[in-house]
C-alpha cells in the first residue's frame, strides 16, 4: 500500500505518465468532456470531492508551468482559489477553454458544483 500521495489507481496513472508541457484538466461536475479524452471520475455526490481539495492533491505532485482558466471565473471564488497557487494564470472565454480541454491527456471530474470551478494546467519539469 502507498504510503502517502494520491491513492485512486487510475489518477496516479495518469499523473505519472505527465510529460512537459502536457495539460490535464480539474473540473466541476458538470463541465463537457469530449469523448476522446480520457475522464478520472471521482465525483460521488455534489459536492464531493470539492475542486480544490483535488487540485491540491494533483499539485503536490507535479511541476506546473502555467494554467488556464475561464475568464468568466474573474470575480469568483476559483480564481482567488487558483491564484494564491499557481502562477502564470492565464484568462480565456469559458467556450474557448471548453474547446482547449480536448487537448489535454486527462481530466478528472469532482463533484464541485461552483460555477467555472474548472482548470487546465500545463505541466513543466523539475530542472
Amino acid at each position: 500500500m502507498k504510503k502517502s500521495g494520491i491513492l485512486n489507481p487510475q489518477l496516479a496513472r495518469a499523473v505519472a505518465r505527465l510529460g512537459h508541457r502536457d495539460t490535464f484538466v480539474v473540473a466541476d461536475c458538470g463541465l463537457p468532456i469530449p469523448r476522446e479524452v480520457e475522464v478520472i471520475d471521482l465525483s460521488v455526490v455534489f459536492g464531493i470531492p470539492r475542486f480544490i481539495d483535488v487540485l491540491d492533491a494533483i499539485l503536490s505532485e507535479v511541476v506546473v508551468e502555467g494554467a488556464v482558466i475561464a475568464e468568466e471565473a474573474r470575480s469568483t471564488d476559483v480564481n482567488q482559489w487558483v491564484s494564491e497557487r499557481l502562477r502564470p494564470v492565464s484568462y480565456v472565454p469559458h467556450e474557448q477553454l471548453k474547446v482547449q480541454v480536448s487537448d489535454a491527456a486527462f481530466v478528472v471530474r469532482t463533484g464541485e458544483t461552483t460555477s467555472y470551478a474548472n482548470i487546465i494546467v500545463r505541466c513543466g519539469v523539475p530542472f
